[in-house]
């Protein structure tokens, strides 16, 4: 199987069944934004472990690297929910990663 085959396989899995698309961008304090990247290169692989997470990427602006965007598909609502209720959402973002933001924005979208 080609990485083309893989690669539209995986995005067929990890949307079959719908569930919960969670859009978020940041913006990091200025001279923060080193800081935020460390946080969150920690934080990514728990985040993409936990049972009712289907897809959970993080990206970094390449032309302002203050800027960070969140792309996370969850089982459903409750997954969303036991996410923001993990050891690691309360302790990377909520204790560490929030207090370094000058802007936080997020939307909820329901698979077709």
């Amino acid at each position: 199987m080609n990485e083309q085959a893989v690669n539209q396989q995986a995005i067929h899995q990890a949307v079959s069944g719908g569930g919960l698309l969670v859009v978020a961008q940041w913006e990091a304090k200025a001279e923060q934004a080193d800081r935020v990247a460390e946080i969150l290169r920690g934080f990514l692989p728990q985040a993409q472990s936990e049972p009712g997470v289907k897809l959970f990427l993080i990206s970094r602006a390449k032309d302002n690297p203050a800027q960070f965007l969140f792309y996370e598909l969850f089982r459903d609502e409750a997954a969303f929910q036991a996410h923001q209720e993990s050891a690691h959402f309360k302790s990377h973002i909520a204790g560490q990663a929030l207090p370094l933001l000058a802007r936080r924005e997020r939307a909820q979208y329901a698979l077709m």
